[in-house]
């Protein structure tokens, strides 16, 4: 039976307040020759650029690579066209955050080249910039999603080991972790750990909740089980002489399909997560109010302006308009 087009899918009567009057999917740009539309999926108000990291592609039997791409997003859909970017020093780049004018993308690293955090310049010829590239010396895994404390200007990220799993970084000398960087005092902190394969993450609107997801259930060698998390996590954020800790970790919330990848919140407190059939939101009760259906899933998605999602999935990048009242905590647009 043929995949039904994308739609949305209401679990809770608080969906309402999510999807607004019309709301609406349509695809934006779709590109077959690889899987360009992965993940980062960061919006740049100013230019109206949306920077894109591809899945895997092989070069040949012995090496991959990872394609950045940039989408401006302003004009109309039919002159919609991805430009790729030459950023060679970006090491399979990965997940991505606004940052200082530019992009703040997760290298992952590969058999010669460090995991690190690098930062593009959002505008040509994308001046690229390390960041940080070890903890204390001890070389990182593969780092794969980063976001920025809007206050304290503190570069929060995960580092699995799907790099090693997946055959082009060596052996992981470190945990499966999430780490807390200190661009100003130059001090980088371990500050969870515990996970099968940290992923997303994403802080509450009120700074006060930190949601890190876990897609342990499917690992990086093509293995999965039933029996791994596919699960958020929330955290307290407190402050302990004088400085941020995660505490109280809990069961947030659990996908019913596939893994929650990407996360983000809105400003009404809700955590949407990118799934295997779509993108799903919960209140931020850990309630599941509905769906936005796309089929084969989506990685990664960003706000951008009032009330626009755009989804991430692998060939094809849609465009979602929700309720005007619908703002990302991210960006607050």
């Amino acid at each position: 039976m043929p995949d039904e087009g994308p739609s949305f899918k209401t679990c809770d009567e608080g969906f309402a307040a999510v999807l607004g009057s019309r709301p609406d999917i349509r695809l934006f740009l779709q590109h077959d020759e690889y899987p360009w539309a992965h993940e980062a999926c960061v919006f740049i108000p100013s230019t109206g650029d949306l920077f894109i990291t591809s899945n895997r592609v092989s070069v040949d039997e012995d090496e991959q690579k990872i394609v950045i791409t940039k989408v401006n997003i302003t004009g109309d859909v039919s002159a919609a066209r991805r430009d790729e970017i030459s950023a060679p020093d970006i090491a399979m780049a990965n997940g991505g955050v606004n940052y200082k004018d530019g992009v703040l993308f997760c290298s992952q690293g590969d058999r010669n080249r460090p995991a690190g955090l690098w930062h593009m310049d959002a505008r040509s010829p994308h001046k690229v910039t390390p960041v940080l590239t070890s903890f204390n010396g001890r070389p990182f895994n593969s780092l794969n999603d980063v976001v920025v404390h809007p206050e304290d200007g503190s570069i929060w990220f995960t580092d699995p080991v799907y790099g090693a799993e997946q055959g082009f970084r060596p052996p992981p000398q470190l945990p499966n972790q999430v780490y807390r960087y200190d661009p100003q005092k130059g001090t980088v902190r371990a500050v969870a750990d515990g996970f099968d394969r940290p992923n997303g993450l994403c802080f509450s609107p009120d700074l006060s909740t930190m949601y890190i997801t876990d897609t342990g259930l499917i690992h990086g060698d093509g293995s999965s089980s039933f029996r791994r998390p596919a699960t958020i996590y929330a955290f307290d954020i407190i402050s302990r002489s004088g400085q941020p800790f995660l505490a109280n970790r809990r069961l947030f919330a659990m996908a019913d399909n596939g893994v929650p990848d990407g996360i983000k919140t809105d400003e009404a407190g809700n955590v949407y997560s990118g799934c295997g059939d779509g993108i799903h939101v919960w209140s931020a009760g850990g309630v599941l109010l509905g769906k936005i259906m796309i089929p084969g899933g989506v990685a990664n998605f960003c706000f951008c302006r009032r009330g626009e999602i755009m989804a991430l999935n692998e060939t094809k990048l849609w465009q979602i308009k929700l309720s005007d009242g619908c703002i990302g905590s991210l960006l607050k647009l």
